[in-house]
């Protein structure tokens, strides 16, 4: 995979992009060329960090404050960056969480909604008025973040999680058949295990060793590892892929 540097007029925005792999992603677009958006929730002190990573590296990037899983925020975000930075030519939907495991028949209509609200509906309500924009302009790159656990269920507790993250792989399918005609792109990245905060918050070290132990490359992966495919996708390389969700696993799931 070559390292394609993008314009220096080339926006995009990263949602939740304040931890693990939306603040890997962030810098990794800044490295090639890219200016960022910015996006955080409740993590201001992290997401400063990233915007001050970006500008040691030269680039600029504008920091955002949106609760995403509600859809008058995720409207105004949107809203708000194009404002602000004049176009986005690249969304990476990254904003997501497990919120916390709970046992299918301890699952509470709240903890539900919750969950879909912040890996479904945020990338509906985000996604509609970025792409838009790019209708105006036939052109632009739209990444939705998956997971694994959309394939196999999740692990214990995560069954809301995971079937949140295999609607989103459909809803990639059909936003890109959708728009692909105006010159927009959609496609998908699943990750794996990743060494991020998420396994920190959401997975005890038991569980996490087991993980591990079942993906063929004898290791997690990292959140750059992730990052480098988002940003290939969003790349003049990656120009003939639509609809597709790339799985990076370490050979966990070879689909």
């Amino acid at each position: 995979m070559s390292s394609s540097q993008f314009s220096s007029n080339h926006v995009a925005l990263i949602t939740g992009a304040s931890l693990g792999i939306g603040a890997e992603t962030a810098v990794e677009f800044a490295r090639r060329g890219a200016k960022v958006a910015v996006h955080y929730n409740s993590s201001k002190a992290q997401a400063e960090e990233v915007v001050a990573r970006i500008e040691k590296l030269g680039g600029k990037a504008w920091l955002f404050q949106a609760d995403v899983s509600d859809p008058d925020q995720a409207r105004g975000l949107a809203k708000n960056v194009l404002e602000t930075c004049g176009r986005v030519d690249t969304l990476v939907n990254n904003a997501g969480s497990l919120v916390e495991r709970r046992p299918f028949l301890e699952l509470t209509d709240d903890l539900w909604r919750r969950i879909i609200d912040i890996n479904v509906t945020s990338v509906i309500w985000v996604s509609q008025p970025i792409a838009r924009h790019m209708i105006e302009r036939r052109s632009g790159s739209i990444i939705n973040l998956g997971s694994i656990a959309g394939h196999n269920g999740g692990g214990p507790g995560a069954m809301p999680y995971a079937t949140s993250k295999a609607a989103v792989t459909c809803m990639t399918k059909g936003m890109a058949k959708e728009l692909i005609p105006h010159g927009i792109r959609v496609n998908a990245v699943n990750p794996g295990v990743i060494l991020t905060p998420f396994h920190e918050r959401f997975t005890n070290d038991e569980n996490m060793k087991k993980m591990v132990s079942m993906i063929p490359q004898g290791r997690a992966g990292t959140a750059d590892e992730i990052a480098g495919v988002i940003a290939f996708l969003a790349s003049k390389d990656a120009s003939h892929i639509v609809g597709e969700s790339i799985e990076v696993n370490g050979g966990m799931l070879m689909d």
